[in-house]
């Protein structure tokens, strides 16, 4: 794109404020000429020197009209005057005696008939709209340089899973917290975040689904036009019973612990912006326990997982900045073959093309379209590959209401026998409308497709979800929450599932 086309300072409602503000000092000037001479003609000459010496004692000790004590009066030029420039300014005429109405003390801009015309670039900001008592962020809790921010919620909820023609129901009682530690340095940052989840039967049937994650994110911030981040993270959750890999009939399905860790370096150079990034991610599956007691080693699923990922972006404006991404990763799994006597092990390759958008408050985030591969160690697992679609939009259409779309397509590796994996196209819009000043209402809505390859086995699965919630802001530091939720599988072959959630509850936040 080209440079911006410049427009012209003076714009017609400009023009008409000067010939306004031209017309308005001729009759400040006439009055004051008038009474001049009516001064003349009624006070003596050394009434009006003494009036004059007066007048610039007060210019030289008194503070400009406007401002504190302790600040210093803006000069002509833009810059701060000091007792220097006061000395070196040109004697102001003697005060007439029309200074009592006019006042004596005039900004020397006021005096000037050509005013300084104010660039475009030194325009008045424009004023923020004042925060709501629902988006209003809590003061959080000072700790050394870093600032706390926790919060917990206590909720009461009622579930119905239905599994064909088996339905089970439970009410159960549910504790979420979150904190997020960020630090308050003049350079680099360092934000820590925090969440997790405890879930307490109080009645019926069905199987607990604790979770928690904490993850760091340390921002360098490097010479030469150059960031580096070093991340880190924890993620544990209890494995989903319609998750494709989860255990048939267990009574409690595998606890998975997941170990994270990362650097990319991103460097500007004028329009190109190149970024590489290397992660790597540690997985391990603990025993399912069947409902006759018994328990399944899931050992054989225990994998590291490394990737490598390149960038080069070029810059067409702030706004708007294709790219082309590169990455290739390794996956070893602890054992050489799993309890089907398959080798899992494997390389993954991907590539892609898009485009970063940032359009400020209404518009930001990024699409791209690309192919990604996974091939396996084991000859009899043949290898996967797909088209891929990703985007990461948020969209605020009107003041208030904010739009966030995810669309994710990867590669899943299986551990069925004889399966390699399948395709994941995820899709998922939430829609945050504020009510109200302290009512804000939330709407969630997505589809999974699973898809298999040609000679599998398994059929082809779709997953839709759709939930709403409204948070009530009681005060600063305490919400009224209520949600309600719907998930359904379908499965060409086999029954199909459905899972309904409602809860409410009461939220502390510091």
């Amino acid at each position: 794109m080209g440079q911006p086309n410049q427009t012209s300072s003076v714009t017609p409602l400009r023009a008409m404020s000067r010939a306004v503000s031209f017309a308005a000092f001729g009759c400040l000037l006439l009055s004051q000429t008038a009474a001049f001479a009516q001064s003349a003609s009624s006070q003596p000459a050394n009434s009006r020197s003494a009036a004059s010496q007066d007048n610039r004692t007060t210019y030289n000790t008194a503070p400009a009209t406007g401002f504190d004590d302790d600040t210093a009066a803006p000069a002509a030029n833009g810059t701060t005057a000091n007792a220097d420039d006061t000395q070196q300014r040109p004697a102001i005429p003697d005060a007439q005696a029309g200074d009592d109405i006019t006042g004596s003390i005039l900004d020397e801009d006021i005096r000037r008939l050509n005013t300084r015309e104010a660039p475009l670039d030194e325009t008045l900001p424009r004023r923020r709209a004042a925060e709501s008592a629902s988006t209003e962020e809590t003061p959080g809790i000072p700790i050394g340089t870093f600032v706390l921010r926790p919060s917990v919620t206590q909720s009461i909820n009622t579930e119905t899973t239905k599994d064909g023609n088996t339905t089970q129901r439970r009410a159960f009682l549910e504790t979420d917290a979150a904190a997020t530690l960020t630090s308050d340095w003049g350079r680099h940052q360092l934000t820590l975040t925090s969440e997790g989840a405890w879930q307490q039967n109080v009645s019926g049937e069905g199987e607990e689904q604790p979770s928690f994650k904490i993850n760091s994110d340390l921002r360098l911030d490097l010479p030469d036009d150059t960031t580096a981040h070093l991340i880190a993270g924890y993620n544990f959750y209890r494995e989903d019973t319609d998750d494709p890999d989860a255990i048939t009939n267990a009574a409690q399905q595998s606890d998975v612990q997941e170990f994270s860790a990362g650097a990319s370096v991103q460097r500007d150079f004028g329009i190109l912006r190149g970024t590489t990034a290397l992660a790597l991610t540690r997985s391990i599956y603990s025993d399912a326990k069947l409902s006759n007691g018994t328990t399944v080693s899931l050992s054989d699923r225990n994998q590291t997982t490394g990737t490598l990922r390149g960038r080069v972006g070029y810059e067409l404006s702030p706004a708007l900045i294709p790219f082309i991404e590169a990455n290739i990763g390794r996956t070893v799994y602890d054992e050489t073959q799993d309890s089907a006597g398959y080798e899992r092990s494997g390389h993954g390759y991907g590539a892609k093309a898009g485009v970063e958008v940032d359009l400020g408050e209404k518009l930001k985030g990024e699409v791209g379209v690309g192919y990604e591969m996974a091939d396996f160690e084991d000859s009899r697992l043949s290898s996967i590959d797909t088209a891929t679609l990703d985007a990461s939009l948020l969209w605020s259409p009107i003041r208030g209401t904010d739009v966030n779309l995810d669309l994710l397509t990867s590669i899943q590796p299986s551990t069925t026998a004889g399966e390699s994996g399948y395709v994941s196209h995820a899709l998922t819009t939430t829609v945050t409308h504020q009510l109200r000043d302290n009512l804000v209402g939330t709407m969630i809505g997505g589809v999974i497709w699973r898809d298999y390859p040609t000679d599998s086995t398994i059929n082809d699965e779709l997953v839709y979800t759709a939930a709403t919630g409204l948070t009530w802001n009681i005060s600063r530091y305490l919400d009224l929450t209520s949600t309600l939720g719907y998930e359904l599988t379908t499965r060409k072959e086999g029954t199909d599932s459905q899972e309904w959630r409602a809860g409410v509850g009461l939220k502390l936040k510091r």
